[in-house]
């Protein structure tokens, strides 16, 4: 493999890679059940997301000084766009998981730094997204009736993100004004991606029920969908164990009692979701499911519900939720060995880097 073909070829939506890694690592932080070893594991999946993280962000620096004109051709392409809220998101799950394990390295006063300094970057260049992404897909784009599918979520998915990861530093904001200026803006953020989250679910159900599931190299991209469920049931919940550090009674137990109303029924939704998800992809599978990034679809969406399903244990204090959280996040560990394995592979034999931007995710 040619390195200029690396450099050639370089996509946001290699930043899903980083995503996946991180969640595999905070995910089992919040697991009810801790077996020995785990939190040493996750400790070295979060170094490796961590030196990942900087690798790929070198490598696009590079590439995008021998192109510069690659950053604009992503954004005006209708399917890789939504792909630049990838490495936001992968900023905040290394900065979440520096604050969570690498703190047993770095100490915690350093990890708490490091994490504001890629929060705010995370935070911000999301925002970005969330509000530019749309933009040009209202007024560039060429979308077709039948174009809607799971990556559409990725642009609009980061402030969510943002605001459980913006939870982590809540009770490490100076006391006052500024730890309510930042509860209150991750609750913004909660709000601002939920109903944009909604509007699109609603625009995929309607594209698989009239244009069916597609082209296979698509079906992954199904499960993005469990993104914003699981990671909305996490921030609800997270930022309602740290309002009482911001807020007074009975508005901080209203927003902790919110974390669990909110999140039971949207965990009811993302099991729904999830069966028609993987039924749609084992269809496809015993047809044909081409190895591509968008396999990394298996991995971040279930972490968030991993996360999700993990706070919901905590506030309410069920064995139900137990039980599913280890279970989801067996399937998590699973998922993420398979696509990190064929990722490596793919890398080394050159054949992820060897087709055009525009079709490494597929048309939808």
């Amino acid at each position: 493999m040619h390195v200029s073909r690396v450099f050639s070829n370089l996509t946001p939506n290699w930043y899903a890679s980083i995503m996946g890694t991180g969640i595999v690592a905070v995910a089992a932080v919040s697991l009810p059940w801790q077996p020995p070893g785990l939190h040493t594991g996750a400790l070295a999946i979060w170094a490796l997301s961590a030196v990942l993280l900087v690798a790929l962000t070198v490598a696009f620096g590079i590439s995008w000084a021998r192109d510069p004109g690659a950053a604009r051709r992503h954004l005006l392409n209708p399917v890789m766009a939504h792909f630049y809220g990838a490495p936001p998101m992968a900023v905040l799950t290394v900065g979440a998981g520096t604050i969570l394990l690498g703190r047993d390295v770095l100490g915690l006063r350093t990890a708490v730094d490091i994490d504001w300094i890629l929060w705010s970057i995370g935070t911000v260049t999301g925002l970005a997204a969330a509000a530019v992404v749309p933009y040009v897909m209202f007024t560039r784009h060429r979308v077709k009736v039948d174009s809607a599918f799971g990556g559409w979520l990725m642009s609009i998915v980061p402030p969510m993100v943002s605001a459980s990861t913006g939870a982590l530093l809540v009770p490490y904001a100076p006391a006052g004004q500024a730890r309510l200026a930042l509860l209150l803006a991750c609750y913004a953020m909660f709000g601002l991606s939920l109903l944009a989250s909604i509007v699109t679910i609603t625009l995929i159900w309607y594209r698989l029920a009239v244009y069916k599931t597609g082209d296979a190299a698509m079906v992954p991209t199904l499960w993005i969908v469990l993104g914003p469920l699981g990671q909305s049931i996490a921030a609800a919940n997270l930022l309602g164990g740290v309002a009482h550090e911001a807020l007074p009674a009975p508005y901080s137990t209203a927003l902790q009692a919110f974390g669990v109303v909110y999140g039971v029924p949207v965990w009811g939704f993302a099991l729904l979701w999830g069966a028609i998800a993987g039924a749609i992809t084992v269809r496809t599978a015993r047809h044909r499911l081409p190895f591509s990034l968008t396999w990394w679809s298996f991995t971040f969406p279930v972490g968030t519900c991993v996360l999700g399903t993990s706070e919901l244990a905590l506030h309410t204090a069920s064995d139900l939720f137990d039980v599913a959280a280890v279970v989801f996040y067996v399937g998590l560990v699973a998922a993420w060995i398979t696509v990190a394995l064929r990722t490596a592979r793919g890398s080394v034999r050159g054949t992820l880097f060897a087709v055009p931007a525009a079709s490494a995710v597929g048309q939808p």
